[in-house]
Order: structure tokens, then sequence, then C-alpha cells
């Protein structure tokens, strides 16, 4: 599967408790430094609007369209991706364009990251779907997989029609840009195992290594279950750094990864170790010395 590749997250949004944007400069100059670093990828968000915590503050998010693309036109290297785009969001054929044009744009960088969504607050403020979450995202696939790799999608599903539609213009890679399915439970993996280039899962408990990893069986077995050689797909593994915390330090998405460089690299080994192909972490701060001191683990993952 080639070398482990290791991509920064990159937050786009704001709480209603500091109403202050996060500049497009500073996202920017972020993945401008992550390219000179020498990660692999740079992901953004796709959410709209909601709450993080419940009962927390509302955050808003830049579209995730528009930074991936403009990140793209603002690098030369480093990979571009969604971590993850909504199914729930938009149309798919539309999300597959998205990526053609981002991939367009990147020269060959793109990468489409794509999940179900979750319905919630922002669903309901914009006049999104709020049920059958999950059965809207099996018909979106059988759309934007199809577009992606053989350029024609035709389906008249109960949540989406696609009516001899053809992906038209072409990007430099026609049927071949990454597609990363994050996907979870028996349905998810078997759709992983069927479609995804890579497969997407994020670390949720105390003990990242272990949460993660107790994973890959399942998919390994779904792969295997249809006839698909389980070293052929990528595994991606993701979770939150802290590298400038002194101390245990607990975010909006759960428990962080701290300590000195050289032990957030063993973690970062172990999961390579554990079967991923690939890393992606959100880190807090999000501040040029947080992403500098990330660089130092890169090194000594080696």
């Amino acid at each position: 599967m080639g070398p482990f590749a290791v991509g920064v997250v990159l937050g786009t949004w704001r709480s209603s408790q500091d109403p202050a944007a996060v500049p497009w400069l500073e996202i920017r100059n972020l993945a401008i430094r992550a390219e000179e670093i020498g990660f692999d990828t740079v992901w953004t968000p796709d959410e709209l609007l909601g709450r993080l915590v419940k009962d927390g503050p509302r955050y808003g998010f830049w579209d995730a369209i528009a930074i991936p693309a403009a990140l793209a036109a603002s690098t030369t290297r480093i990979g571009i991706g969604t971590w993850v785009m909504s199914a729930l969001h938009r149309n798919p054929g539309i999300s597959a364009k998205a990526a053609e044009t981002i991939d367009e744009i990147s020269g060959g960088r793109f990468i489409l990251g794509l999940g179900a969504g979750h319905a919630g607050t922002g669903a309901h403020a914009f006049g999104l779907p709020e049920d059958h979450v999950y059965e809207r995202f099996e018909e979106a696939l059988e759309i934007i997989a199809p577009l992606l790799r053989a350029g024609r999608a035709d389906l008249s599903g109960t949540y989406h029609v696609a009516r001899d539609l053809e992906q038209l213009p072409l990007g430099p890679r026609p049927g071949a840009i990454p597609l990363m399915l994050a996907a979870h439970g028996e349905r998810g993996y078997r759709h992983a195992a069927r479609l995804a280039d890579i497969w997407s899962c994020y670390a949720t408990g105390d003990s990242p290594v272990e949460d993660l990893t107790a994973r890959v069986p399942a998919l390994e077995a779904a792969c295997l279950d249809l006839g698909r050689d389980p070293a052929t797909i990528g595994r991606s593994a993701g979770l939150m750094v802290a590298p400038l915390a002194t101390g245990p330090y607990e975010s909006v998405y759960g428990a962080a990864v701290t300590g000195p460089a050289a032990s957030i690299a063993d973690t970062f080994r172990s999961i390579r170790d554990g079967g991923f192909t690939r890393l992606e972490f959100m880190f807090e701060p999000q501040t040029m010395a947080a992403l500098d001191a990330m660089g130092r683990v890169l090194e000594l993952i080696g």
C-alpha cells in the first residue's frame, strides 16, 4: 500500500462564544506550512452549523467545497481532501462534479473523503432531510462512485435520481480520483470493501491505538467476504493531538494525544503497525507553533 501517509486536518469553524471567523489567510498559511514541512495531505471538514457537544455553543463552518478548492489553488504538492464531505448536504451528482473540479484545480491531488453526514440542528436550519440519513448515503454512493469511476451514472432511487448523467468535463485523472469512505458498522464496512480506495475511521475513546486497531479485523472480513484482497484498501485513522499541552488535554472531540514529540510519534507508529496506511490528525491549538511541533513528530516517524 506504499509508505505511511500523515495528513493535517485544518479546522474551519468558530463557536458562537467566539464569533470571529477563522480567517481564510490563516487557513491558507497553515496549509502552505504543512506542505513545506512535508505532510502528505491537508484536509478540511464538512459541517454547516451545530453543536459539537450537547448543550454547548453553536459552531459555524466555512463551506467544504470552496475552502479545499482555494487550498488546491494555493499549494503545489500536498494532497487536498475533504474530511469528510457529507452526502446529506448535497446532490450526489453535484458532489461528484465538485470532486472532479477540485482535482482539476489541484492538478490531480484531490481525495474525496465522503460520509453519510448527520441530521441535527444544522440540517434542520438549512431545510435538509432529517430522515433515512444512511439510506440516502447508500443511494448517493450508487451515483457518486460510477461518476468517478466510469464517468456516467443512471439511478432512479427513493431519495436520489441520476438520468443518464455524464461526468463532463473530466479532470486530469478520469476514473482515478481516490474515494475515501467514512463507513462503520457491518453495512459500512461492506460499502468500503466494495467501493472505497481508502476506509476512514476516527478515534473516539481514551486509548486511540486500541480503539482504532480493534476495527481493522471487521473491515478485512468484509473485504474477504466480497472477494477483495484486504491489502488493496487503504486504512485511514483520525485523531486529535495537542502537541503543546503539558498534561492531559480534553478537546470538544474527546481526549487528545499529548506528550513530547517522541511520545506522539510512538503513538502514530503504533497505529501504523496496527494495520493503518495513513493517519489524519486535528490539532489544538490551531496555530503555526503547534503545527511546527507536529513537524518534529513527522521527522521522528521516519
